[in-house]
């Protein structure tokens, strides 16, 4: 039995094992290079850092990411702790100040008497003890070598970005307006509405715009949720429009009618200096961002906090290397958490370091874990689809219903789905409640 465990890599994941490591008791050596080497992505030396949007996605337990946010909110969840503390207008979704964020988080890491911070980088696996690695899908250099060793070269890579960040000042609200679609949430968004003329302008001006060379980008995977919007708008004319330059749900004070495309800035800091263009990911290349996004009304001045970017990440074949615990098949006192597992977002990452963290604190107190949620949770039915050998083309993946166990009966009526995915919902945070009592006496017993 080992009551010290080492983690390596301070972003959501592994600070949300390490910490619910330290909440058994156990010691936890937490390794984090990015004082010394910072990956391509990131820019602070806080942990925890959001490297892409500052939306954690739906807060409405109806949506499959909002109950896993609910459920990881029931389970003493760090990371949630710290985005309803620093949490920014978002409509229906939590969207948080990333700084302020990043920052709790960090402090609460630092602070904790169980967690001892080495801030260096780590350039092998340790062959003995329990070790928890989590970092990231732009790992590299010996660790990555060492990592492709350890499971036989068996990963896979897609293709991730992130969207630009403008100066809320450098914004033309003679153009744009405040507005949620339906309304709900306030006028939490800034609102870019274009007509027919200035959309296909756009549109052209989009598609023909040149791109960031990235190595064997054309060959490889391109996840869905973080889709460059060139690569949306070259599969035709209106997709955009049916994704998010859709104008449904708003309506235009100067027209009085639904414009016919509309983009979205969304909130990034508290002190709302800051707008991130929603659904704009782009491999666009730096002059070429500022040409084409200042086609569209209100932001043919924008001044940018930071431009879009691209990177390429590696994860794991998990079904065939992990178990629902999220440890090695042949090793179980190694875990993988976050997105190298295979699970996308940041939510998803979360939960995937609670349970790496839960399961390797049983194994360094020499225990069975009391409580396994099933497929019948969102947190369960993510660690099933990672390690489901059935599984044959495996792929990135969020949260959604679609993992979760079926609910038994049929729904009628017209709210027939909404009434499913609460049942769905109620059904999970009942079992979540179980959970969360087990996990009290045994973190009870610990202090």
């Amino acid at each position: 039995m080992s009551k010290n465990v080492i983690v390596i890599g301070a972003g959501l994941a592994g600070c949300e094992a390490a910490y619910t490591l330290s909440r058994f008791g156990i010691k936890v050596d937490l390794y984090e290079m990015k004082s010394v080497r910072k990956s391509p992505a990131h820019h602070s030396d806080n942990f925890a850092e959001l490297v892409c949007s500052n939306s954690l996605r739906a807060a409405n337990v109806e949506n499959a990411v909002g109950l896993l946010k609910e459920e990881l909110r029931i389970l003493g969840s760090l990371i949630m702790e710290s985005a309803d503390k620093s949490a920014v207008p978002a409509g229906g979704a939590l969207a948080v100040d990333r700084d302020e964020f990043s920052s709790y988080i960090t402090e609460k890491i630092s602070s904790d008497g169980n967690i001892t911070i080495h801030k260096e980088e780590v350039h092998k696996i340790p062959e003995d003890g329990i070790v928890v690695v989590a970092t990231g899908p732009l790992t590299d250099g010996d660790l990555f070598e060492d990592i492709m060793r350890i499971t036989g070269d068996s990963r896979l890579h897609f293709f991730d970005a992130a969207a630009p960040i403008v100066k809320a000042d450098s914004i033309d609200m003679s153009k744009a307006f405040r507005a949620s679609r339906y309304g709900k949430g306030g006028d939490d968004y800034i609102n870019c509405p274009m007509n027919k003329e200035e959309y296909l302008n756009f549109y052209n001006e989009l598609i023909n715009a040149q791109r960031a060379d990235v190595k064997d980008f054309d060959r490889e995977i391109v996840f869905e949720g973080c889709m460059p919007i060139e690569t949306m708008a070259s599969r035709g004319e209106d997709t955009m429009r049916f994704g998010p330059l859709k104008p449904v749900g708003l309506v235009d004070p100067r027209t009085g009618e639904e414009p016919y495309a509309c983009l979205q800035l969304r909130q990034d800091d508290r002190a709302s200096t800051m707008y991130n263009l929603v659904g704009f990911q782009t491999r666009l290349k730096w002059p070429e961002q500022k040409r084409v996004f200042g086609l569209i009304p209100g932001l043919q001045d924008a001044e940018y906090y930071r431009m879009g970017v691209m990177h390429r990440n590696t994860y794991l074949n998990s079904p065939e290397l992990l178990t629902e615990q999220y440890s090695m098949r042949s090793r179980n006192d190694l875990f993988f958490a976050g997105q190298m597992t295979g699970v996308e977002g940041y939510i998803e990452s979360t939960a995937s370091g609670f349970m790496a963290g839960y399961y390797a604190a049983m194994r360094a107190l020499g225990i069975e874990p009391p409580f396994v949620p099933g497929s019948d949770t969102v947190i369960g039915s993510m660690a099933a689809y990672i390690s489901d050998p059935n599984v044959t083309k495996f792929v990135p993946m969020n949260a959604n219903f679609g993992l979760v166990e079926k609910m038994p009966g049929k729904f009628k009526g017209k709210n027939k789905k909404k009434d499913k995915n609460a049942a769905i919902a109620a059904r999970s945070l009942e079992k979540i409640c179980l959970f969360a009592e087990e996990l009290k006496h045994l973190t009870d017993k610990a202090e």
